[in-house]
C-alpha cells in the first residue's frame, strides 16, 4: 500500500482543539519513505474553502458530507467540516428511518443537537433530504394504509381464542419457573406462598399481532381475597395488569392492550399474597369483526363518467376497428350515465355486433365474481354472452349463467357466479354480449352502472386511492412539520424530493417516468416505499414543496427557502444524458400548477475515473452536456454528492485502494479539477449553488457506501491525497 506524509496528528489535535486540520504536526521524527517527495507538495496547499474567489462567486457553498455521530465529538470530522468547508450533509441522522420509529412517533434530538453545534462552529446545514423512497420506515407507513376493519356495532364482534390451557391435564410443570414451583392438585394448578415474593409462566408461545389487544380470562379462586400481577408479552416488551379473585370459583379477565410481539407468555405475580391461588383453566382472547363478502370492483368508471378512461368497455362490429360507446349523460335509470351501441343487422352473422367487457385482472379458476348492470334496448332483443381471454382470442364458455333479454325498459342483472377450471392460466377475461339484431334491422342497446367484482370471505377491506392519498398527505405533512421545528428556520435549503427519476421507460412524452414499484426490481419494491405510487406523480413533488414551505415559514424560516431536486446518472453519456432532460421536463410539469416553484437541481455524481481512454472522454463530454442542461433550466445548480473512484472500463468493478497506482492517484485528481473547473465554467455564477464532497476519506473496506474504494479528498488517516489537489485546483480555476 502506498505511504503517505502524515499531515495530521489525532493524537495532536486532542491536544490542541485550536490547530485546523493539516496544520498539526508530529511531536517527534519520522523517517522519510522513498516516495514522499511525490506527496510533499500537498502540504503547501491551504484549506480547501481559501481556494473560491468569493467575488467571482458569492453565493457558492463548499460542502461535506459527514456522519453526525463523528462531527459533534469535535474530533477530527468537526475539524474537518469546519476548517475546510462553508456547510455539510448529514449523512444519514436527517432522514425519515432515522428519525420516525415503527409506531409513527419521531425523535429529532439528534437533527436539533446537530443545528446546535452548527450554529456554533458558524457553518450551514443542507439539508438532506424530506422526501425520499428510500430509508423509510415501512413498518409504519405501510400500516397507515394497510387494509381497514370493516365497521360493524361492537357487540357484533366476535371474540377468537389464540389460547387455551386446561391445567388438568398436567402432571408436572410445563413452563419455566423462577424459584418455587407450583404444583397440580385436584386437576387445577395450585401455588402457595413460599414465604417470599415469586412469580411464575401460566402459558407460554402464544402467537399474537403486533397492535392487537388481547383478553386474558381465568377461572381462578384463592384462600383469601387477593390481586396478583399478570404480566403479558415477552421479556422486551411486557405489559402489566392486576387480576383479582376471591374464595369463590370465577372468570376473571383482564385485557392488554397494544400488543408489541408477535409470541407471547403470560406470567403471575402473586408476589407476598400469603395463602393458596387455585387455577383450572385459562384462556386468551381478541375480538374481530365477523367474516362477510367483500365485493372489490375490477373496473374502471363502470358509472360511464365523462372524461374518464373507457378502456374496459370495447364495441366491435364485424371487420371493423374496435371503438368506444357513446355515452349518454343522464339518459340511464335513476338519471345514471349509460353507453349505448347500435347493433347492424344479423343478415350474414348474428355476431356482428359484440360489446366487451374487459378486466385487468387475471382471474383464477374458482375464483367467485359478481356481475351487475342495468341494461335495455330499442326492442325487445334476446343476447348470448360469452367469456374469451382477450376479445377475438375466441377461448369462450358460457358466461353468465342466465342470459340477459333485452326489453324497451331499464331492468336490473346481477348475479354471482365461479370461473371454470377451463381458465385457469388463460390470462385476462372479457366478458362478450353477443347483440342478437334480426335479419332487416339493427337495435340500439344500452347499459349502465355496470359493475364486475371479485368475492372475498373476510374483514378487512383494501383502503380506496383517495384514502391512501388522504393518509400519506397528512403522514408527510406530519414528518416535514416535525423535521421544521426540528431545525427552527436555521437549515436554509434542502433536498426536497431525492431521486424520483427513473432511468429507463417512457412517461409517454419521452422522457423517463417517475421511479414506481412497478418498474423496479423485485428487492427494491419490497425495501422502498414509493410515496409517488399513492400521491400521483405530479402531487408529489408538489406537496412535499407546499410543505416545506409552509412549516419552514411556520417556524422561524425568514431567509429564502431553496428546495432542490436532487438525482444521480445526470452526466449519463450511455442515453445521451436522457435522465437529466427528463428531470428538467419533469420539474417544468411540476411548476405548471403555477403555485409549485422549486429552486434548483443537485446533481450527485458519484463518478468513476474510466482508465479506458475512449470511454473516459465519452464520460467527460457527458458531464460537459449535463452541466449545459442544467444550466439551461435556469435553475440554481449544486454538485449534491461528489466522490470518485477508478474502473478499468465504463461499468467496470471499482478499483480497491491499495491497488491504485501513482499515475492512477494523478489521473482521480485532474477529473476533480475537469469536473469542477467546468461546473464554474458552464454554470452561471448567479445559478452556482456550490458542490459537496460526499467522501471525506477513503472508504473502509466494511464500508456500505463503495466499500474499500479511493473516494476520499483525505486517506483513512486524514492524510492529504493527490486527488485534493486537483479538487483544490479546480477550486482556484486552473
Amino acid at each position: 500500500m502506498k505511504q503517505y506524509m502524515k499531515l495530521l496528528s489525532v493524537l495532536a489535535l486532542g491536544l490542541a482543539m485550536g490547530s485546523c486540520v493539516d496544520d498539526a504536526i508530529l511531536p517527534y521524527s519520522v523517517e522519510k519513505p522513498e516516495n514522499v517527495a511525490q506527496y510533499e507538495y500537498l502540504k503547501d496547499y491551504n484549506v480547501l474553502k481559501s481556494y473560491i474567489d468569493r467575488s467571482q462567486h458569492p453565493n457558492f457553498k463548499l460542502g461535506l458530507a459527514a456522519a453526525v455521530s463523528d462531527f459533534v465529538k469535535h474530533g477530527v470530522v468537526y475539524e474537518t467540516v469546519t476548517t475546510n468547508f462553508d456547510e455539510m450533509t448529514a449523512g444519514n441522522a436527517m432522514k425519515y428511518a432515522s428519525i420516525v420509529g415503527d409506531d409513527g412517533t419521531m425523535n429529532f434530538s439528534t437533527v436539533s443537537s446537530f443545528v446546535d453545534e452548527a450554529k456554533a462552529a458558524g457553518i450551514t446545514i443542507y439539508g438532506h433530504t424530506l422526501a425520499w423512497h428510500a430509508q423509510q420506515n415501512l413498518t409504519y407507513l405501510n400500516g397507515l394504509i394497510a387494509d381497514k376493519e370493516i365497521e360493524v356495532n361492537p357487540s357484533d364482534k366476535e371474540e377468537k381464542q389464540d389460547a387455551y390451557v386446561d391445567y388438568s391435564t398436567f402432571t408436572s410443570y410445563p413452563f419455566y419457573v423462577m424459584g418455587y414451583e407450583p404444583v397440580f392438585e385436584n386437576g387445577c394448578l395450585v401455588s402457595r406462598y413460599p414465604g417470599e415474593w415469586y412469580q411464575y409462566f401460566v402459558a407460554d408461545q402464544i402467537p399474537t399481532t403486533i397492535g392487537q389487544t388481547y383478553k386474558l380470562t381465568a377461572y381462578i379462586k384463592g384462600s383469601a381475597p387477593g390481586t396478583l400481577n399478570a404480566q403479558f408479552g415477552n421479556w422486551g416488551a411486557l405489559v402489566d395488569r392486576p387480576l383479582s379473585f376471591n374464595e369463590d370459583w370465577q372468570e376473571v379477565s383482564v385485557e392488554f392492550d397494544n400488543c408489541q410481539v408477535e409470541s407471547s407468555f403470560i406470567v403471575f405475580q402473586p408476589g407476598t399474597f400469603e395463602g393458596d391461588i387455585n387455577i383450572k383453566w385459562l384462556k386468551v382472547t381478541h375480538s374481530e369483526t365477523p367474516t362477510v363478502e367483500i365485493y372489490t370492483d375490477v373496473l374502471e368508471n363502470g358509472e360511464m363518467v365523462v372524461g374518464k378512461p373507457m378502456n374496459n368497455f370495447i364495441v366491435r362490429e364485424h371487420g371493423k376497428a374496435d371503438v368506444p360507446g357513446t355515452i349518454l349523460e343522464g339518459q340511464g335509470p335513476d338519471g345514471k350515465n349509460c353507453i349505448s351501441i347500435t347493433s347492424i343487422s344479423a343478415a350474414e352473422n348474428t355476431h356482428d355486433t359484440q360489446f366487451f367487457i374487459t378486466s385487468d385482472k387475471v382471474w383464477e379458476a374458482g375464483e367467485q365474481y359478481r356481475i351487475s348492470f342495468w341494461y335495455k334496448a330499442t326492442a325487445e332483443a334476446p343476447c348470448e354472452t360469452q367469456c374469451h381471454t382477450t376479445p377475438g382470442s375466441y377461448f369462450h364458455w358460457a358466461m353468465l349463467p342466465a342470459n340477459p333479454t333485452f326489453t324497451t325498459e331499464w331492468k336490473h342483472y346481477e348475479t354471482i357466479s365461479t370461473i371454470p377450471a377451463e381458465a385457469a392460466g388463460k390470462g385476462m377475461q372479457t366478458i362478450a354480449f353477443n347483440l342478437n339484431a334480426d335479419k332487416e334491422n339493427g337495435h340500439t342497446y344500452y347499459f349502465a352502472d355496470i359493475h364486475w367484482e371479485t368475492v372475498e370471505k373476510g374483514n378487512t377491506i383494501p383502503l380506496t386511492p383517495e384514502e391512501k392519498k388522504d393518509t400519506l398527505t397528512w403522514a408527510m405533512n406530519n414528518w416535514v412539520e416535525g423535521m421544521m421545528k426540528a431545525t427552527g428556520g436555521y437549515v436554509t435549503a434542502w433536498d426536497v424530493v431525492n431521486e424520483a427519476i427513473s432511468g429507463g421507460g417512457d412517461n409517454g412524452e419521452g422522457f423517463y417516468p417517475l421511479q414506481s414499484a412497478s418498474n423496479v426490481s423485485a428487492d427494491d419494491a419490497n425495501n422502498n416505499f414509493y410515496w409517488q405510487d399513492y400521491l400521483g406523480n405530479e402531487d408529489y413533488v408538489r406537496i412535499v414543496v407546499a410543505a416545506a414551505r409552509k412549516y419552514y415559514a411556520d417556524n422561524g424560516g425568514t431567509e429564502p427557502l431553496k428546495l432542490f431536486i436532487n438525482d444521480y446518472n445526470l452526466e449519463s453519456w450511455w442515453d445521451g444524458n436522457k435522465k437529466a432532460q427528463s428531470l428538467v421536463h419533469w420539474i417544468e410539469k411540476w411548476e405548471a400548477d403555477g403555485v409549485t416553484k422549486i429552486d434548483g437541481i443537485g446533481t450527485q455524481m458519484h463518478v468513476s475515473y474510466i482508465l479506458n481512454e475512449s470511454d473516459q472522454k465519452a464520460q467527460e463530454d457527458a458531464i460537459v452536456k449535463m452541466f449545459q442542461i442544467l444550466a439551461e433550466s435556469g435553475k440554481l445548480i449544486k454538485i449534491s454528492e461528489l466522490d470518485m473512484g477508478v474502473v478499468e472500463k465504463a461499468f467496470g468493478t471499482g478499483l480497491k485502494t491499495e491497488d491504485i497506482t501513482y499515475e492512477q492517484h494523478l489521473k482521480m485528481a485532474e477529473f476533480y479539477r475537469f469536473i469542477i473547473s467546468k461546473y464554474f465554467e458552464i454554470i452561471p455564477a448567479a445559478q452556482q449553488y456550490g458542490i459537496t464532497q460526499w467522501c471525506a476519506t477513503d472508504a473502509p473496506s466494511d464500508s456500505g457506501w463503495r466499500g474499500g474504494e479511493p473516494v476520499g479528498l483525505w486517506d483513512s488517516n486524514y492524510n492529504r491525497k493527490h486527488t485534493y489537489a486537483g479538487f483544490a485546483d479546480g477550486l482556484a480555476g486552473k
